[in-house]
C-alpha cells in the first residue's frame, strides 16, 4: 500500500455498508456482500486501504443487521495471532494485525431502515460535524496502471485543495448503461475536470444529459448534510445522495473529476469476476501460475472451438 503523499485536509470517510446485496444471493444471505473476497482480501478491506492511503484516520461504517462480520474483520483476533506467532508465520501475522493501523479509529453505526445512500450518509452526521469527508462505496474496486498513480480519493483531494468545494468521481459509461447510475450534466473546465450543472438519478437513455456517471467515490463539504436533511424520498422511495447534491449546487459549485484508473463494478457478478481475475494477475504470489492457467485454458477453449467449427 502506498503512503499518503502529503497531509490530507480530509480525515474522515463514510462507508455505507447496510445494503442487502441481493444480486449475489444466496452467497450474501448470511454474509455481507462487502465481505466477498477478491483473491485474499474482502472488498471492504480494499476500500479501507484506499482511505488510509489518502490520509483518513476516522472510518465510519454505516451498517445494518447481518453485517457483524465487517466489524469482526477489522477487530483483533488474539487467538489467531498467537497461533500464527507459535507457527512462526510472521507474514500472515503482519497481514491480519495491520488491517487498520493503530492511529485510525473505527466507528460503527446502524442505519435503521433501508432508505438509500443519502440517508446512510445522514446517519453519520453527528460524528461528521463541520468537516469535509469522503463517501466510499466498496462495490467499486479501482485499480491503477502505475503504482505511483494517486488513488482516486487523492485525485479528488487535489481538486478540493484548489477549489474548496465538493467533488465527485466520474466515469464515462456506455449510453445503454446510463440508467444504472447518477448522470451529470457537465461543463468542462480543464482536462478531466468538469463543473457540474445538474444531476439526474438513473435517467432513461433518451433523457441522460451525458455519459458521465457518478461512481462510488465522493469528497463532500459539510453543507451536504443540511441538504440531505431537506431532501425527501426520491426515486425508489429512498433519500438519494444525487438529489441532495442537486440542492447543494444552488449554494456552491460542485465539481466532477474523470479519475485516472480502472473501476470494476463488484456489485455486478461479471464485474466481480473481472476484478478477481485482474487482481490475481497482479498478485505477486499468484500471477505467474495464474497466467499459465489462463493461457492453458484459452488454448483448450480454442481447440474445442476449432473442433466444433470443423464438424459443422
Amino acid at each position: 500500500m502506498k503512503s499518503s503523499r502529503k497531509k490530507s485536509q480530509v480525515r474522515t470517510a463514510v462507508f455505507p455498508v447496510a445494503g442487502l446485496g441481493t444480486r449475489f444471493l444466496p452467497a450474501t444471505k448470511a454474509s455481507p456482500k462487502e465481505m466477498l473476497p477478491v483473491v485474499d482480501k474482502p472488498l471492504i478491506q480494499y476500500a479501507v486501504e484506499e482511505a488510509i492511503e489518502a490520509g483518513v484516520d476516522t472510518l465510519i461504517f454505516v451498517t445494518s443487521r447481518n453485517k457483524r462480520a465487517i466489524e469482526d474483520h477489522f477487530d483483533r483476533v488474539h487467538e489467531l495471532e498467537s497461533e500464527l506467532r507459535l507457527r512462526e508465520k510472521q507474514s500472515l501475522l503482519n497481514k491480519i494485525k495491520n488491517i487498520v493501523p493503530k492511529h485510525a479509529t473505527t466507528v460503527y453505526l446502524r442505519q435503521p431502515a433501508a432508505l438509500g445512500l443519502g440517508h446512510a450518509v445522514l446517519c453519520a452526521a453527528t460524528i461528521l460535524g463541520n468537516s469535509p469527508f469522503y463517501v466510499i462505496l466498496a462495490d467499486d474496486l479501482i485499480q491503477y496502471e502505475s503504482p505511483v498513480t494517486p488513488n482516486v480519493l487523492e485525485q479528488l483531494h487535489d481538486i478540493y485543495a484548489q477549489e474548496g468545494v465538493s467533488t465527485v468521481a466520474l466515469e464515462r459509461v456506455p449510453r445503454d448503461h446510463v440508467s444504472r447510475y447518477g448522470i451529470v450534466k457537465p461543463r468542462e473546465t480543464a482536462h478531466r475536470l468538469f463543473q457540474i450543472e445538474s444531476f439526474v438519478e438513473k435517467p432513461e437513455v433518451t433523457e441522460a444529459p451525458s455519459d458521465l456517471a457518478v461512481i462510488g467515490r465522493y469528497l463532500l463539504t459539510p453543507r451536504i448534510l443540511d441538504c440531505l436533511r431537506e431532501t425527501g424520498q426520491g426515486r425508489g422511495g429512498e433519500i438519494q445522495l444525487t438529489d441532495a447534491l442537486s440542492r447543494l449546487l444552488v449554494q456552491e459549485p460542485v465539481f466532477g473529476y474523470a479519475f485516472e484508473g480502472v473501476r470494476y463494478d463488484c456489485g455486478d457478478k461479471l464485474g466481480y469476476l473481472e476484478a478477481c481475475v485482474e487482481t490475481a494477475l497482479r498478485h505477486p504470489e499468484l500471477r505467474d501460475d495464474f497466467m499459465d492457467y489462463l493461457l492453458t485454458r484459452i488454448r483448450s477453449l480454442e481447440g474445442l472451438h476449432r473442433k466444433s467449427g470443423s464438424g459443422s
